[in-house]
């Protein structure tokens, strides 16, 4: 899936920063300094350029106003895609231009104008929230009841623009059902190292193990 030399681009939110702009230059200390790791040590002879581009409190219309400059303008081979989590907490928050609709179509803008002008892979993977609250009236239950709307789209999204796609939300619940949610992250949004592993080692698996 990936060839000798490819430029590999992941771009998103804090998630993906993970300091990459500051204290941890160039790629942040997360899931895709992790990712560049683990291809070091399996596949060094791939040679791979990775470039992060993630943001700290972006959404899908940040994405949107910085694409040019942040993504085609590098020319990437392979791109990753993770973002949704601030547009969900917006919405709840009364900003109704974030709404699962909105998202939906600021995304496709974004991946239509990819296709247009790029030969990239891409990979979609979905927003999650790493909390198993599910009875009391509260902002944290109130996101795991909205984000399959967010899910939802990016799956629909992958179908139709024909792109990779990992449902990490998924993943985590099903990790949650061993281990407590303290064991992946302080709070639901920001993994902790387990967590940014967890992240990376399935873009690994995706993209460089499936047959």
């Amino acid at each position: 899936m990936l060839r000798k030399g490819d430029l590999v681009l992941f771009i998103g939110d804090s998630i993906t920063d993970c300091g990459r702009r500051a204290e941890h230059a160039p790629l942040g200390n997360g899931y895709v300094s992790i990712f560049k790791d683990l291809v070091d040590v399996s596949h060094p002879q791939l040679r791979l350029h990775i470039v992060n581009k993630g943001i700290s409190g972006d959404t899908v219309l940040g994405l949107r106003e910085r694409w040019e400059d942040d993504v085609i303008n590098h020319s990437p081979n392979f791109i990753s895609i993770l973002i949704g989590i601030n547009d969900l907490h917006r919405y709840l928050w009364g900003e109704k231009e974030y709404s699962p609709e909105n998202y939906y179509k600021a995304y496709s803008e974004i991946l239509d104008f990819t296709r247009k002008r790029l030969d990239a892979q891409i990979l979609l993977l979905s927003p999650f929230y790493i909390s198993k609250a599910s009875e009391l009236d509260t902002f944290r239950h109130k996101v795991l009841k909205t984000i399959p709307s967010y899910i939802e789209k990016v799956e629909k999204l992958s179908t139709e623009y024909s792109t990779l796609y990992i449902n990490l939300h998924e993943k985590f619940k099903e990790r949650l059902s061993y281990i407590e949610p303290e064991a992946f992250a302080p709070e639901p949004v920001h993994p902790n190292r387990k967590g940014h592993i967890l992240i990376a080692l399935e873009i690994y698996k995706l993209i460089l193990e499936s047959p």
